[in-house]
């Protein structure tokens, strides 16, 4: 299920989802929205509607520390909140002693993090990263993409190639943008939505 593609650019974030919503070969399109923001996170999901939900409705985070820099605070803080909140709401896998979540990006404060299944946070060289059964098509088309156009173009035409090639992926298409902290006196917002059919 799923396509979400995020990447960086100028200081903005930038998160784009498609419409997906897939039960082994069958697809029908949702008007869930995989793109969110909560708080001063935009946050796009794969793996699971339920944990999408919990992390839109019931996440909360604790501030950053003046003195903990981006990753210290995603790992320490951010992860730490996601565990218990997804455990609160029974959705967390334990088996053998190892905990399990699911799958999503996360944009905070000009950095773009994947926080994978077992809950560790990567991020990359690349100032893009995508998700979900299209990830390997929109990463190829990202790529090729570079530059040439805007950033929400880049998205869209990343993901209409993620759903051309993969039965679990579609339109519409949205595109959410996480401004920098500093342009809104410390409180970033999203500007802008737009929708794409393919």
């Amino acid at each position: 299920m799923t396509c979400i593609i995020g990447m960086i650019q100028d200081g903005k974030i930038y998160l784009g989802g498609d419409s997906a919503a897939t039960d082994n070969w069958d697809t029908r399109v949702t008007r869930l929205k995989k793109v969110f923001r909560r708080g001063e996170f935009l946050i796009g999901y794969t793996s699971s509607f339920r944990m999408g939900q919990i992390l839109q409705h019931h996440l909360d985070v604790r501030p950053q520390e003046s003195t903990e820099d981006n990753e210290h605070y995603m790992v320490a803080g951010f992860v730490e909140a996601v565990r218990e909140c997804l455990k609160q709401f029974a959705y967390t896998k334990i088996e053998h002693s190892k905990e399990e979540g699911g799958s999503f990006l996360v944009g905070y404060n000009g950095g773009l993090y994947n926080v994978m299944s077992d809950f560790q946070v990567n991020f990359y060289h690349d100032a893009y990263d995508a998700i979900g059964v299209g990830a390997q098509y929109a990463l190829g088309a990202m790529r090729v993409l570079g530059e040439m156009v805007t950033p929400e173009a880049r998205i869209y035409r990343a993901l209409g190639a993620a759903a051309y090639f993969s039965n679990g992926v579609c339109a519409p298409f949205y595109v959410e943008v996480l401004e920098p902290v500093a342009a809104m006196n410390g409180v970033a917002t999203i500007n802008k939505e737009a929708f794409f059919r393919a």
